[in-house]
């Protein structure tokens, strides 16, 4: 079995601001962006006006990754909550590439553990950026 997982993030109206943060820190470009408004009209499910240019799908491939994410999808879509339940886990391969990464991530956020050798033998640190999301930078120490 060949099996893949991605990160979908759902946010309340600023994905596009997330995810062009996002794309700052890590580089490299969109390989789809799409909005509401752009969405073929479907039987049972009628957006609100306000909500056209709000984010339908968007994907950021990172290395062999992808990080995806949209706008909750108005008053059908569930009440969304922040939470600490999961963060997103990153292995980059030198001190230097995680300090940067760090440091462009965690802007405006709050630094949980900064970035600093760890008993396991790996460069590591956990931040919460400015938008609720939980990360965890690694660099293993071959």
């Amino acid at each position: 079995m060949n099996t893949s997982i991605y990160t979908y993030l759902t946010f309340e109206g600023n994905c596009e601001e997330a995810f062009n943060f996002y794309k700052s820190a890590f580089g490299g470009e969109f390989a789809y962006i799409g909005r509401f408004s752009e969405m073929p009209p479907q039987e049972g499910m009628e957006f609100p006006k306000e909500l056209g240019d709000k984010i339908m799908h968007v994907a950021l491939p990172i290395g062999n990754s992808v990080l995806m994410g949209s706008d909750s999808c108005g008053p059908q879509a569930p009440k969304l909550i922040t939470g600490n339940n999961f963060s997103i886990s990153v292995n980059i391969d030198t001190k230097e590439e995680a300090d940067q990464l760090f440091g462009k991530l965690s802007q405006g956020g709050k630094v949980i553990m900064p970035m600093a050798e760890t008993f396991w033998a790996a460069y590591f640190g956990i931040f919460t950026d400015k938008f609720g999301i939980n990360w965890m930078l690694n660099v293993d120490n071959k």
